[in-house]
């Protein structure tokens, strides 16, 4: 069950892709997209990523933080942004903590096969720590652009 706007955000501290400690709550103060996706190097996943790079300056315009987190290792995060040139932080959390908190971990169909793993979702949290809004489900060649247009409005 995905997370509702108006909920305070579940604060977390898992490693980024350098290994070192992220505590969501130490974002208060700026807004942060919080993006959920399955898994790196896969064409969905990378498309996202890049898309994400390609407007972070946009973010970065308005003081917002963008965080994407998915089951992967450490080292997988590290050459994925290494990749890419990922310029935001990749969290890894394969205990699955904050994709379980946020409820991103449900039953999926693929061609018909039915198995658990991560929904591409988006979170976006407020200065405060409050969910202000909640994308189940999103694409990833448009999910970064539909974010930036939100936080215009």
């Amino acid at each position: 069950m995905f997370l509702e706007a108006g909920t305070i955000a579940p604060d977390f501290t898992l490693p980024d892709q350098n290994g070192n400690p992220v505590r969501l709550s130490s974002f208060r103060g700026k807004k942060v997209v919080l993006y959920f996706y399955p898994k790196d190097n896969t064409p969905g996943c990378s498309r996202q990523a890049c898309a994400f790079a390609a407007r972070y300056a946009g973010f970065k315009a308005q003081n917002v933080a963008v965080i994407g987190i998915s089951k992967d290792s450490v080292a997988s995060h590290q050459k994925f942004a290494e990749k890419y040139e990922l310029p935001f932080i990749l969290i890894s959390d394969p205990e699955r903590v904050a994709i379980e908190a946020y409820g991103v971990w449900q039953e999926k169909k693929n061609y018909g096969k039915v198995s658990m793993g991560v929904v591409r979702s988006t979170y976006i949290i407020n200065e405060e720590g409050i969910i202000e809004k909640v994308m189940p489900k999103v694409k990833p060649d448009t999910n970064a652009e539909e974010i930036l247009e939100y936080l215009k409005e």
